[in-house]
């Protein structure tokens, strides 16, 4: 049984950068609302309680029993988690008298701790409250400070069978250099955790909980081309092999050739797989909607018609493989209980009860980062895992406005130009995502001795770790001149290229 560390989630903004830094120290983890009642195994070596945008004195916040679950495995508390421990053993927290946001120096003494062992006597930092501990409960020890404040971590041993132990800062940002290590004093040297979670172990347990799950059943999947769709077929292929049947639709919505080469690229690996040519059919559905959330409804809706239609003529499937990962489901889980309401992964939403299937979905846990390293470990392509991430509704949410097929067409000559820049020039490694928009402004401009009167289009590129947040990528100006210069010149229709700074937030990675 796989070892697992549990994050309780209070809402902060940082606890997904708790989860990354313990699977980085190849230990698994999962983040579960912080009031949805543990379901103990063995497998459950420690619990860190994570930081909030609460106040620990506030009468709506949150809170957990910590003696009971300090009764099971030691507990972590990290910022909000380190001032609710406090309060709940007789402490006193209250407001500081001057807000700690940003770089301090933890100092301590004690070479011997536990949680600070190989931690420099100073070390770097990052805190982010507003309260502070003004008096800590009995049976507990101060063992490092700052500059401004006397409580920077501390720790009980006695009034429960399982250390208690807290930092009153974010050991999982950058900022705070020795993080990861005081982490990892906390996994191996406190939890007893054996660092044993890598992509290896991942995919043969992963392969062996398909085949309990499914056995000699049969199991059809939508393909997407993208990583995590491709991933997740491939591990299920590898446990049920020619049991799993796949489905790639091609709305008329994907990048230039993408339907035909990405569809020889998954005949070449083996998977049985079936490609249907549905353009008419979203081209005419789709004519005269401009309305972006109505143009990713009558997507979804056509993409769930066709897949069912195609579906339904395979007999005895019992199972719906889909490519869930990570923040798709913890994105939709309320940190104030327990929900049961996950985003649906692309187009698919509402197969599972329309054509009474169970779901195998061997990505569920994983980060974007760590389905590539799956994918790695079984020998999946890097033209498959070196993808940037492409939307579901695809161009129909790059296409500002009604969708044409004449619009398609231009869109893809365009972007196919930048994205084929980017790889040549070497960029395309460096950017988490990037895409051509079809803007539905047109401006004059001068060919020749020829005025025109033609569209616009906004490059986009940004540079992210997960897409969650991500930043305008700083591309080279000359890379920029020159990719304005050939849309221009090699795509009817375009007369202007702009390029998009924007960052998330306040703005998203798509424009729709």
């Amino acid at each position: 049984m796989t070892e697992k560390i549990l994050i309780l989630d209070f809402g902060s903004q940082y606890t997904q950068l708790i989860a990354r830094c313990i699977r980085e120290l190849n230990v698994y983890c999962e983040i579960k609302p912080c009031l949805q009642p543990i379901a103990w195994d063995e497998s459950i070596k420690g619990v860190i309680l994570s930081g909030s945008p609460f106040s620990v004195n506030d009468p709506n916040a949150p809170n957990v029993d910590i003696a009971a679950i300090a009764a099971k495995v030691p507990v972590l508390g990290i910022c909000y988690g380190a001032q609710m421990m406090a309060k709940n053993f007789g402490g006193e927290v209250a407001k500081s008298n001057s807000r700690e946001y940003g770089r301090a120096f933890m100092e301590h003494s004690n070479k011997d701790e536990k949680l600070l062992f190989d931690v420099a006597a100073k070390s770097q930092v990052w805190m982010s409250h507003a309260d502070t501990i003004v008096r800590m409960p009995e049976a507990f020890e101060i063992i490092a400070r700052t500059e401004n404040i006397p409580v920077a971590a501390f720790k009980c041993t006695t009034l429960t069978p399982h250390p208690l132990l807290a930092l009153q800062f974010h050991p999982e940002v950058t900022h705070s250099l020795e993080g990861k290590q005081i982490l990892r004093n906390y996994l191996v040297h406190i939890c007893g955790c054996k660092q044993d979670w890598t992509p290896a172990a991942f995919v043969q347990e992963m392969i062996g909980k398909i085949k309990a799950q499914v056995g000699d059943k049969r199991v059809v999947m939508a393909l997407s081309g993208g990583v995590d769709s491709t991933v997740a077929a491939e591990l299920i292929h590898k446990a049920i092999g020619k049991n799993l049947f796949c489905i790639f639709v091609d709305n008329g919505l994907l990048r230039k050739d993408e339907f035909e080469t990405v569809l020889d690229s998954y005949k070449h690996m083996g998977l049985n797989v079936k490609g249907i040519n549905a353009k008419d059919m979203f081209y005419g559905e789709l004519k005269g909607v401009s309305d972006p959330e109505q143009k990713r409804k009558i997507i979804g809706r056509l993409f769930i018609e066709v897949f069912q239609q195609e579906a339904t003529q395979l007999t005895d499937i019992s199972f719906l493989g889909q490519g869930t990962i990570y923040p798709d489901v913890i994105e939709s889980v309320s940190v104030n209980g327990p929900s049961v309401t996950i985003k649906s992964h692309h187009n698919v939403g509402g197969l599972p009860e329309k054509m009474n299937m169970q779901l195998v979905e061997p990505l569920r846990f994983l980060f974007k980062d760590e389905v590539r390293r799956v994918g790695r470990e079984i020998g999946i392509s890097e033209i498959f895992l070196g993808r940037h991430p492409f939307p579901g509704p695809g161009l129909a949410i790059r296409i500002l406005g009604e969708i044409t097929p004449e619009k398609v067409a231009m869109l893809q000559e365009a972007d196919a130009v930048y994205i084929d820049g980017l790889r040549e020039s070497g960029l395309y490694n460096q950017v988490w995502q990037a895409g051509t928009i079809l803007l539905p402004v047109q401006s004059v401009g001068v060919m020749g001795d020829e005025r025109t009167y033609e569209f616009t289009v906004a490059l986009r590129a940004v540079t992210s770790t997960d897409g969650m947040t991500a930043d305008w990528a700083h591309l080279p100006y000359e890379f920029l001149a020159k990719m304005s210069n050939d849309i221009i010149n090699k795509v009817k229709g375009i007369n202007r290229v702009v390029y998009d700074i924007s960052s998330k937030p306040p703005a998203t990675i798509e424009w729709e």
